[in-house]
């Protein structure tokens, strides 16, 4: 499948210039729409489904992060790229899968955009995960978050405090985000494992993690291994 991206940039030439690299990188293929305003990007997001969004953060002024908020709670990875660095922690702690500084040389984008589609180590630096909550997105924290279930698509997030919010991305696109404490434990579901309480083996060699907070969480049977060595 062709990849589809949404390039925001406000800068002409490097707007010219991003879109070049990316149809090098991908291929012909690839299916690239471009913008060089926050409501522009609003309203191709809402109309046009893309797997990456490739974002600045000073559009003719006004302020990119209001596409990130947006883009935090959507199912797409988003690379940001920006002379901002020092905004860099902000925009991971947000669910970037990148920061690429500018200038930017086309390595350098290659890289990002192999960490986009899981070919690249991940920063794992994500503090907040967005969800929609009607129109809005509210941001939850990551700490807060005892274990992730695949659900078709989206992704079911289960809070500590007990409420069961669903997310936009894949349980795949998480898991190359989120912080080492999650741990895969089966192909449907991740775990932080600060609230791994004990592992027990059930009837049949099935096994189970439990969570505080009364949370169980079957254990695929290939994984009972590595998550021993994790739990210590």
């Amino acid at each position: 499948m062709s990849e589809r991206l949404l390039i925001v940039e406000d800068e002409p030439l490097v707007r010219q210039r991003l879109e070049r690299l990316c149809r090098e990188i991908l291929g012909k293929g690839a299916r690239i729409h471009t913008a060089d305003r926050v409501e522009d990007a609003a309203d191709l997001l809402r109309a046009r489904p893309i797997d990456v969004l490739l974002l600045d953060l000073n559009l003719r002024g006004e302020n990119g992060f209001a596409v990130l908020q947006q883009a935090a709670a959507c199912a797409f990875h988003t690379i940001v790229i920006s002379a901002y660095t020092e905004r860099a922690l902000e925009a991971f702690s947000h669910g970037v899968v990148d920061f690429v500084p500018k200038p930017f040389t086309r390595e350098r984008l290659q890289q990002a955009l192999d960490r986009a589609r899981g070919q690249g180590m991940s920063t794992r630096a994500l503090r907040h995960l967005g969800v929609w909550r009607g129109a809005n997105v509210q941001f939850v924290d990551v700490a807060d978050v005892c274990c992730i279930t695949a659900d078709g698509d989206y992704s079911l997030l289960q809070l500590r405090d007990g409420r069961r919010l669903l997310h936009d991305k894949s349980l795949d696109r998480l898991e190359s985000l989120l912080p080492a404490s999650f741990h895969r434990v089966h192909r449907s579901h991740l775990v932080n494992l600060v609230y791994a309480d004990r592992l027990e083996v059930q009837s049949g060699s099935r096994y189970t993690l439990y969570l505080r907070h009364g949370l169980a969480v079957p254990v695929g049977r290939s994984r009972v291994e590595q998550l021993r060595e994790r739990l210590g």
